[in-house]
C-alpha cells in the first residue's frame, strides 16, 4: 500500500455551526497524505494532544487513526510488514472506535468514508471491500443527515460527495449507482468541473482506472 492524500474531507460539517476539530488539524494532514512528514508530524500531534486531554475525542481519534494508516503505507513499502501491520490495524480501530463514539456525527462519519474511499484504491480487493462498503454507507449517511441543507452548500462540497460515491460504487462494481450519482452532479452542478468530470466517466465508465479517482481539490477553482 502506497502513502496517499485523501480528498473529500472538505465537505465537513456542512451546515454546521459547532467548532470543528478538522478545522485545527486538516492542512497538516492533507499536507502530510502528500508527502510532508513534518506538518503530518504536527497533526498527529494535535490529535494525541487532544486525546491526552480527552480519551474519547471522537474527531481527534478518527483523524489520528487516519494519520496511523498513512504511516503504514512506508512501512509497508520497506518491508517493516510488522510495523506496516501494527499501524494499520491500529488505525482501523481508532477510526472505527471514533465512529462508535459518534455515530451520527459528520466530524466523524466523513473522515471514515473519506480515508477509507481513498485508501481503497491502492490496496488488494480483498481488503479494499469491506473499506469500500463502509466508506459508501458513511457518505450515504452524509446525505441523509445533510439532506435538510444539502442543497445551499457549496459546489465543492457536493461534488465531493457525489463524486465520491459514485467512485465508491464503480470499484465496488455497481456501476448502475455510480451512474446515478454521476448523472445526478451533471445535473445539479452544470458549467462546474465536477460536471466536465461526470460525464467524462460517464461516456466510459468501464476505462476509468482503479486508482483513479473523482476527487477535484480546492485548488481547481470549481465552485
Amino acid at each position: 500500500m502506497r502513502k496517499t492524500a485523501v480528498c473529500g474531507m472538505v465537505v465537513l460539517a456542512i451546515g454546521s455551526s459547532q467548532t470543528r476539530f478538522d478545522s485545527v488539524v486538516r492542512e497538516d494532514f492533507f499536507a502530510g497524505y502528500a508527502g510532508d512528514a513534518a506538518r503530518m508530524e504536527r497533526g498527529m500531534k494535535t490529535c494525541e494532544e487532544a486525546l491526552a486531554a480527552n480519551p474519547k475525542d471522537a474527531p481527534a481519534m478518527v483523524w489520528h487513526g487516519g494519520g496511523l494508516l498513512s504511516q503504514a503505507g512506508p512501512l509497508f513499502q520497506q518491508g517493516n510488514y510488522q510495523r506496516g501491520k501494527e499501524k494499520w490495524y491500529r488505525g482501523l480501530k481508532e477510526i472505527n472506535d471514533a465512529v462508535a463514539l459518534e455515530p451520527d456525527s459528520l466530524q466523524t462519519v466523513i473522515p471514515r468514508g473519506a480515508i477509507f474511499l481513498a485508501t481503497s484504491h491502492y490496496i488488494d480487493a480483498e481488503r479494499a471491500k469491506p473499506l469500500l462498503e463502509t466508506g459508501v454507507a458513511d457518505y450515504e449517511k452524509v446525505l441523509e443527515l445533510e439532506k435538510p441543507f444539502f442543497a445551499k452548500a457549496s459546489v465543492h462540497s457536493r461534488g465531493e460527495l457525489m463524486g465520491g460515491l459514485a467512485d465508491g460504487y464503480r470499484l465496488l462494481g455497481n456501476n448502475e449507482k455510480a451512474r446515478e450519482n454521476l448523472e445526478r452532479l451533471v445535473q445539479e452542478l452544470p458549467g462546474t468541473a465536477y460536471e466536465k468530470q461526470a460525464k467524462r466517466w460517464l461516456a466510459d465508465l468501464g476505462a476509468v482506472g482503479k486508482q483513479e479517482r473523482f476527487c477535484i481539490g480546492c485548488h481547481t477553482g470549481a465552485r
